[in-house]
């Protein structure tokens, strides 16, 4: 970039947002946009208006509060919306809100299964405005590192992928109305949790051809959906890997990635990456962290949602794709996709996508 380029980019004005819902991950995500560079948080609108009203109140900054997504559509300040509603209306919010030129950044899932997502992909292509999507693990400094690692080809080939999100949900959590329904969240804990976990791994390990699984709903719980799942994968590459993902594991752990590359192994997990090497030697990078697995699903910070709404923002001033488009984001709805056919056959499911 040319020096003219830089000073343009730092003169540019902030890329104006407004979230649509104000649920649980609300907070979060206005504590995220007041700290973050380039964004100004424009205004709130929810089908609650006092859930709303009570959020920009707590922000303690003047917030818009807008009645009604036509409303949101109509004001031409607004650059991009931050969906955060559950995944069962997701194409009906998107659809006019892109149609007027609103750029989306949505927060996972992108719907309760991957013909779901594909179709919010297709309306924002059709549209003509960018996709992101609120996949903030790839956010934290250990991830980052492992994909610097990754991409520079000094580990050798993959062999072996492990994935364990070992988390804990009471049956409070489970008493909301919709919360753990195939027709609200579109299942239980694969696209509820270990979502984020998965389009980590996969953004490391790359795609998976085959999956052979088994999902339940242990006696912790009373849900429609699954709590507990564990699947053997076959990656793309040739390795072979392991997912065991659940809510029912008391007290409730971080959840991990580990690589086996040839010439060392990669371990993430509560925010730190310890890269071990068949030399004997050890590295750690990145700062211990909460990661919302145990009884209280909000404890953790808001920096790696701040860091992927700074991308965004980012990429819409660059003329750019944020970290996470809505294309890339489709390997994890694939794979989830193919554990819960695979779980309900009792056969092995093939992933083309």
């Amino acid at each position: 970039m040319s020096v003219e380029g830089s000073f343009a980019m730092a003169d540019a004005l902030p890329q104006k947002a407004v979230l649509i819902g104000a649920g649980m991950v609300a907070r979060t995500h206005v504590a995220a946009c007041l700290a973050a560079s380039g964004v100004a948080l424009h205004g709130v609108q929810s089908r609650s208006a006092d859930r709303a009203e009570a959020l920009a109140a707590a922000s303690g900054h003047p917030i818009r509060l807008y009645t009604d997504l036509q409303s949101v559509a109509s004001d031409t300040e607004v650059d991009f919306a931050i969906v955060l509603t559950p995944p069962n209306a997701r194409a009906e919010i998107i659809r006019p809100l892109a149609q007027a030129g609103k750029h989306i950044l949505l927060e996972k899932p992108m719907g309760r299964d991957a013909n779901e997502a594909r179709q919010v992909v297709a309306i924002c292509q059709e549209a003509g405005v960018r996709l992101g999507v609120v996949f903030q693990h790839r956010m934290r400094a250990a991830s980052i590192k492992a994909a610097e690692l990754v991409a520079g080809g000094g580990l050798g080939a993959l062999g072996l992928v492990e994935i364990a999100v070992p988390w804990w949900r009471d049956q409070a959590y489970y008493d909301e109305p919709g919360r753990g329904t195939y027709a609200r969240d579109g299942g239980g804990v694969l696209i509820s949790q270990a979502i984020h976990t998965i389009d980590l791994a996969l953004s490391l390990a790359g795609p998976v051809g085959q999956v052979r699984a088994m999902a339940k709903t242990t006696r912790f719980h009373e849900m429609e959906a699954e709590d507990f799942v564990v699947a053997g994968l076959e990656f793309a590459n040739g390795a072979a890997g392991s997912l065991v993902a659940s809510t029912a594991s008391f007290p409730g752990g971080a959840e991990t990635i580990t690589l086996h590359f040839e010439k060392a192994s990669l371990h993430l997990g509560s925010g730190q990456l310890t890269v071990r090497w068949r030399d004997g030697q050890e590295q750690v990078f990145g700062e211990a962290a909460g990661t919302g697995g145990g009884a209280d699903p909000m404890a953790f910070t808001h920096e790696w949602h701040q860091g992927i709404i700074e991308d965004f923002a980012a990429a819409l001033t660059e003329g750019r794709d944020p970290a996470v488009t809505g294309q890339a984001a489709l390997a994890a709805h694939d794979l989830i996709d193919a554990i819960i056919l695979s779980a309900r056959s009792g056969r092995p499911q093939e992933i083309t996508a």
